[in-house]
């Protein structure tokens, strides 16, 4: 952890300050989010299908207007989306806490996946421009405090739930407000690259998505990426779902709760070292390539184990052993996840030339959210077919594959020029551009680079 708090202390004060922003915001969320279908369904009597309703409509506002987030960020500045998002959220958050009726609670759903969708593209495009040529090892350091604050929420909601859901919602809204006039007061203005994109209203806004979706490199990036989504999400579903299975009752809430920390621990404890190791050995997009071909390995633990029949265990350390396949694929995907994720952030910003980075952003989260649902629902239906055939290395042999695929996916790119053999220096938004030059840097594609 020194190492990562170096590296921290290490870059300038708006990418410190995104970062601990990055923190604060999964603090909040997962304070929260774990425990409001709970409150829903027992707190106010909704029933299930209404439940999944509020759920579903809340992922649907974020990752549905992500690219409308993306677009606006890059047309109005990073600061104001972010500002916008934070204060959104705190809203959103507040209402959760006093609202009862499903109108108001689906409103309230709306503005925290709206909020959402304003301020992620957002920071990571001015992470991106302010870190510079040093945006591998601040999308790592990033990636820290985002496991950090998704490991430390659900534990301060826990906390404060054992007083009153209602507390938990103030608490979240007041550190959300307390984001939002942080980065008001002490977040410089950065304004956004948008190259020679100078139309207004929907045209240019339509001017701008057709500059995204005509980049073919960065479209065939981005559906190769969505197989990478697809396994991350698992941790939320198919090893939750593994550790019910193995451990029954209670224990699978015990066992998911270990594979969530397991998850983030490793994250939190790897990631720089990770990323540094990576960097001095691979390309950035052979160690894309690199981390998806291991979030696909790490199925296979499971794949082999599965054929196991499950008993419920008597002892801690039989249900230690039964829950272990699950651990070691977690361990796997999640080590696979962070080679990945800086390098991956980074080949977004020289696909996008430097230019429209949050609607590229954007656009790609949108893809992934696309994505993830399909996988997810695919994953759902695989598991009840291999489970009623009794075939339960069906699903994990399923997902193995489809990283298989995505990591093909990859190797063709790379191998084929589409993905950069490394990282070249991207303008900070804001500043003015050098006389431009083209210069190869990619098989097939050509980059403006600014004379020396």
């Amino acid at each position: 952890m020194t190492g990562t708090w170096r590296q921290f202390r290490s870059f300038p004060g708006s990418v410190r300050l995104l970062v601990v922003n990055q923190f604060g915001i999964n603090l909040g969320f997962y304070m929260l989010m774990p425990y409001l279908a709970n409150h829903l369904a027992g707190g106010l009597g909704m029933a299930a299908w209404t439940v999944g309703l509020v759920l579903g409509v809340r992922t649907l506002s974020q990752q549905g207007l992500f690219l409308l987030g993306g677009t606006l960020a890059d047309r109005l500045g990073y600061k104001p989306m972010i500002i916008a998002g934070c204060g959104l959220r705190a809203v959103g958050f507040g209402l959760l806490g006093v609202v009862e009726t499903l109108p108001a609670v689906l409103a309230a759903s709306v503005a925290t996946g709206l909020a959402g969708a304003l301020f992620n593209p957002a920071v990571r495009a001015y992470l991106a421009a302010d870190a510079g040529e040093r945006r591998v090892e601040a999308f790592a350091v990033f990636n820290v405090f985002y496991q950090a604050g998704i490991l430390i929420g659900p534990v301060v909601g826990l906390a404060l739930i054992m007083l009153d859901f209602r507390v938990v919602c103030l608490t979240a809204a007041v550190l959300f407000a307390a984001l939002t006039i942080l980065q008001l007061r002490s977040l410089p203005t950065r304004v956004p690259d948008r190259g020679t994109q100078h139309a207004t209203g929907v045209a240019g806004v339509l001017a701008d998505w057709r500059v995204v979706v005509g980049n073919r490199a960065f479209l065939l990036f981005s559906l190769a990426m969505i197989t990478s989504y697809v396994l991350s999400a698992q941790i939320y579903l198919a090893l939750p779902l593994q550790a019910g299975r193995v451990l029954g009752g209670d224990g699978g809430n015990a066992g998911s709760s270990v594979l969530f920390a397991t998850s983030a621990v490793v994250a939190i404890l790897g990631q720089v070292r990770l990323t540094a190791w990576a960097k001095a050995r691979f390309s950035p997009g052979r160690s894309v390539t690199t981390g998806v071909a291991l979030m696909s390995a790490a199925f296979v633990p499971l794949v082999l184990t599965a054929h196991l029949a499950p008993t419920t265990p008597t002892t801690m350390p039989r249900a230690a052993l039964a829950l272990a396949p699950a651990v070691v694929t977690t361990v796997l995907l999640t080590l696979g996840t962070a080679v990945a994720y800086p390098f991956e952030m980074d080949t977004i910003v020289v696909l996008a030339d430097g230019r429209l980075v949050a609607t590229h952003y954007g656009f790609y989260n949108t893809l992934s959210g696309i994505g993830i649902t399909a996988g997810n629902l695919a994953t759902g239906m695989v598991w009840d077919v291999g489970l009623s055939s009794g075939w339960p290395w069906l699903v994990w042999t399923a997902l193995a594959v489809t990283g298989t695929a995505g990591t093909i996916a990859l190797v063709a790119l790379l191998r084929s020029g589409h993905l950069p053999s490394r990282v070249p220096p991207v303008p900070a938004a804001g500043t003015s551009l050098p006389t431009m030059r083209t210069v190869p840097t990619m098989r097939g594609i050509s980059r403006k680079a600014p004379n020396r």
